[in-house]
């Protein structure tokens, strides 16, 4: 795999810190601006919404632009934003400097995952999705508890300088990285962006751009919740919420190497068995979540099914938008972060009807709507991989010759 796809997966890593960290900082964020907690989670919400709003947004305006602009300069914007974010003093300052970091990190996102599938053979593209949607579950195994340690023992200010540092290393290494012979593949596109926006009318992209809506919200409502689960339902320390995020993460990563592995060749499989098994893992972690081993062990294995589920789900996505080069990462990002935002908002709803549980068993409604969805999209599902040529991305070495 091109070292460029890991370069892009170690800012991904980084923003995706940023956008998770909050989750254990909004008590002294809360605290430290005067605000009430409500306040406080307005903050990941406007996040959320600036994800999935600015995704399409964001790639319709650099469109032309070209790719390593493009990303370099929401990289260095994203990095300003939590500068900002460390010294203001003032909310509604901090509340936009979340909301435009989200802009940029659409931005970002949206290249970077159009970018991943141009990089390697067209039949591959779950492969590369793996390596890039690897530094989000890196980023909730090990950079959301360590921002969580900084926040505590530093203050939470320290973690927004923290994500700031590592935003300029990777800027810097992406700049340097960068090959010297990369084509402007996306600023030189021929499609026009209507014809790029009118593949949003295929169902070969609604259906998977709805589905996984449908699984990110499920797991988010779920995920969102964890900490009352962890606490009054299986009576756990409150520090070992912390522990099984960390297993949610860490099946994560394993749920999205093994969707690399499956998700071009073998949809099919991967979406038909992983599929129920999500659905029948959510309501067995309701129906058992008073047990601390079960809890601990389902954690590890919904973040397995969710994330090998949801990656599959976005690699048609990315198949289904093939013909939208530079908007199709976009829409990709958008049905993400749609059920992000969504996902923790229903949840709130369950907890309120059906208590600590009730994120849960949203995302067991989540899931069985999204089950119905794949049945009636199951053709374009699990329809073959391409299997043409990548776009040139690198320009050939004009001294090798092919001889006859």
């Amino acid at each position: 795999m091109p070292f460029m796809l890991y370069l892009l997966a170690c800012a991904v890593c980084a923003m995706g810190t940023s956008e998770f960290m909050l989750a254990g900082l909004l008590p002294a964020i809360a605290s430290d601006l005067g605000v009430t907690m409500g306040a406080a989670g307005v903050l990941t919400s406007g996040f959320a919404v600036g994800m999935a709003v600015g995704a399409p947004l964001m790639a319709g305006w650099t469109r032309r632009w070209a790719p390593r602009l493009t990303l370099l300069w929401c990289l260095l914007v994203f990095a300003c934003c939590h500068v900002l974010a460390a010294i203001t003093t003032d909310y509604s300052i901090l509340l936009t400097t979340r909301v435009v970091s989200a802009l940029a990190n659409a931005g970002f996102l949206a290249v970077a995952l159009g970018l991943a599938t141009q990089l390697v053979p067209a039949d591959r593209k779950g492969r590369a999705l793996s390596i890039l949607l690897s530094g989000t579950t890196i980023a909730m195994v090990a950079g959301v508890p360590a921002g969580a340690l900084i926040g505590t023992a530093l203050g939470w200010r320290a973690t927004f300088w923290c994500v700031a540092g590592l935003c300029l290393l990777v800027t810097a290494g992406l700049a340097r990285g960068w090959s010297k012979h990369a084509a402007v593949a996306a600023s030189s596109t021929t499609t026009s962006l209507g014809a790029e926006l009118r593949q949003l009318r295929s169902p070969g992209l609604l259906g998977p751009m709805l589905l996984g809506a449908l699984v990110n919200g499920a797991t988010f409502a779920a995920l969102t919740y964890l900490a009352p689960i962890v606490t009054e339902v299986s009576g756990l320390a409150e520090g070992l919420v912390a522990v099984v995020l960390m297993l949610f993460g860490a099946g994560s990563f394993v749920g999205v190497a093994i969707a690399g592995r499956l998700a071009d060749q073998r949809p099919g499989l991967l979406l038909g068995v992983g599929g129920p098994l999500l659905l029948g893992g959510w309501i067995a972690l309701a129906l058992v979540a008073s047990s601390p081993a079960l809890l601990l062990t389902f954690a590890f294995v919904q973040g397995v099914l969710a994330f090998g589920v949801g990656s599959a789900v976005i690699t048609r996505v990315l198949y289904g938008a093939s013909e939208a080069p530079t908007m199709g990462g976009s829409y990709a990002t958008a049905a993400l972060n749609t059920g992000a935002a969504a996902g923790p908002v229903c949840g709130a709803l369950g907890l309120a009807e059906a208590g600590a549980l009730g994120g849960v068993w949203v995302a067991v409604a989540g899931t069985a709507g999204a089950g119905l969805v794949a049945v009636l999209s199951w053709p374009t599902l699990t329809s073959p991989s391409p299997g043409h040529a990548p776009r040139q991305l690198v320009e050939p070495d004009p001294r090798r010759r092919i001889r006859g």
